[in-house]
């Protein structure tokens, strides 16, 4: 029997964490576009999801850095270079999103001024989307729990089939010591046989 543990599990997380991101990334570019021809409540509305899906790739290529470590050092240096890129293009988008949240003019529109309401509401918004990011991690966190009791449940089980395994070999080797001595036993009386015959 094979051992489960022996396989490239890593990978395979890796690579479904690594599709989960294209997705992320193709749908922040949409919600950066979004910002760019909008203004207003327009604007600011596709900026707060445009974070929060932000938010949501950052944590996945945290993810990501912590579950590569477990993919064989022959096949890391290619999923390194896969990596870097996915962190080069997130940093990126932060410095776009960054850029496009400063310009308070396109944000607020006509209705654009520097009264103390407006940081009020901002810090109320921020509060939200910081509650949101921390539903999130919970989520995540639930998710990692999740796959290390799978990965124990596995573990558990291929020892307990490493133990069987054990067992039967030393069954099979105390069966050949005495089909050994079965055979010794053998000799002798064939020889005595052969004395004997010789003699008579």
């Amino acid at each position: 029997m094979s051992n489960p543990l022996d396989t490239d599990a890593g990978s395979e997380l890796f690579s479904s964490y690594e599709t989960e991101l294209k997705l992320l990334q193709a749908d922040l570019n949409q919600k950066l576009d979004q910002i760019t021809e909008s203004s207003g409540e327009q604007r600011k509305s596709a900026i707060r999801q445009a974070e929060q899906t932000l938010e949501e790739a950052t944590e996945l290529l945290d993810q990501m850095r912590m579950e590569k470590q477990n993919i064989p050092s022959a096949a890391r240096s290619k999923v390194n270079v896969r990596f870097r890129n996915y962190s080069s293009d997130i940093d990126e988008a932060k410095r776009k999103l960054k850029s496009l949240s400063d310009d308070r003019k396109a944000l607020f529109g006509d209705r654009y001024t520097d009264d103390p309401q407006d940081e009020h509401l901002e810090q109320r918004q921020q509060l939200l989307s910081g509650t949101d990011r921390l539903e999130r991690s919970s989520s995540r966190l639930r998710d990692s729990q999740r796959i290390a009791l799978e990965t124990e449940d596995i573990a558990r089980n291929t020892l307990a089939d490493l133990g069987q395994q054990r067992e039967t070999i030393t069954h099979a080797r105390s069966g050949l010591l005495q089909s050994e001595g079965y055979v010794d036993t053998s000799i002798k009386t064939l020889r005595g046989m052969a004395r004997w015959l010789r003699i008579g």
